[in-house]
């Protein structure tokens, strides 16, 4: 069987169903035909006799529908096939893959579709972090945690992929429509299910290992007890991964994943150097006119001021300053003082003992 054989071989086996057996079946399979390999190693005969059939028709057919679209099917052994995926233990059987999947460090962030205004606040944050850092970073185009992680990317002008629980024919939820298409410009669209595949409940646990696989490292930011994104993160550390939760007020029931993380292992995200130093990334040196960016330009080094003095020095309101606070303090550029207080930090180059000035 050669390349583009088992390239619709494969899709034909998506079509006809093929689940985890499957797909760990094909991941374990030498390098002979991939059929007679499945067979020896007890994969239904009338499972691949219907993936057989169905490779000559309708997986030919599905490719030349979803190209038209912008879409590719791709395999192992393709241009762009992810390589952190054939490390995990359930590889998907292909992807269909709508913009580019460039060879780029990954890092996954998850978290709460009802995530508060300080979640969502993180979360785009480090979107941006990654953005400017050359860093893509993976999430699930959910609303919540996921979309403010893409948005800060996007916003940052860096590359972000949506791994996707549907078809790549239905974008969900639909309002993304609009952060869809730029993903797919700058970053991709990802999903391993066929066109036509609905929202199904079972589908975002199991895309969440796809998600996992992507990324070198995964953040939960906010989760319940029982969500998705501490799936992500338990596949996550089945598989070796670097997992970071964001430390959360002991009171949230959001905060109970990521302070649970953290009881058992994960390494806690105070600032985005710490997501740096967990993927061995070192960005790009900020010069001091970028240090000096935004409300930074208003606070001396070493000097605390309040939050209305600093909307008096911007000529704005409070309400429009606090947002951009937050980001400075977990940049790690300012601390909030006991008295609610910020006193601007400035580390010189030349002092190694990190103190600030």
């Amino acid at each position: 069987m050669n390349h583009v054989e088992e390239r619709f071989f494969r899709l034909g086996l998506v079509l006809a169903g093929g689940g985890s057996r499957i797909r760990r079946l094909v991941a374990e399979a030498p390098g002979e035909p991939l059929y007679a390999s499945l067979s020896d190693s007890g994969a239904p005969r009338a499972l691949l006799d219907t993936a057989t059939k169905l490779a000559r028709a309708e997986a030919k057919t599905t490719v030349e529908r979803i190209t038209a679209a912008g879409w590719r099917w791709l395999i192992p052994g393709d241009d762009q096939w992810p390589g952190l995926l054939a490390a995990t233990a359930d590889p998907p059987l292909g992807l269909f893959v709508r913009g580019r999947l460039d060879d780029l460090p990954t890092v996954a962030i998850v978290g709460s579709r009802k995530a508060t205004p300080y979640g969502l606040q993180v979360a785009r944050l480090l979107g941006e972090e990654l953005g400017n850092a050359g860093v893509v970073m993976v999430s699930g185009m959910a609303r919540g945690v996921d979309e403010a992680a893409h948005r800060g990317a996007l916003a940052a002008g860096g590359p972000s992929w949506a791994v996707w629980g549907t078809g790549p024919d239905r974008i969900y939820p639909p309002e993304h429509g609009e952060l869809a298409e730029e993903l797919a410009a700058t970053g991709a669209l990802i999903t391993e299910y066929p066109p036509g595949t609905p929202p199904r409940r079972h589908h975002f646990p199991e895309r969440n290992r796809v998600l996992s696989g992507l990324a070198r490292a995964v953040v939960v930011v906010e989760a319940a007890a029982r969500s998705g994104a501490l799936i992500t993160a338990r596949l996550a550390m089945e598989e070796g991964r670097e997992v970071l939760a964001v430390p959360g007020n002991i009171f949230s029931e959001l905060s109970v994943g990521p302070n649970t993380l953290l009881r058992v292992g994960a390494r806690p995200l105070l600032t985005p150097r710490d997501l740096f130093d967990a993927i061995g990334h070192q960005p790009p040196e900020k010069s001091e006119s970028d240090a000096d960016h935004g409300l930074l330009r208003f606070m001396g080094a070493g000097e605390a001021v309040t939050v209305d003095e600093v909307a008096a020095r911007a000529e704005s309101v409070v309400g429009e300053v606090l947002g951009d606070l937050l980001e400075l303090e977990l940049a790690g550029e300012i601390s909030r003082l006991e008295d609610g207080r910020y006193l601007r930090r400035r580390v010189s180059a030349d002092r190694k003992d990190g103190s600030a000035e």
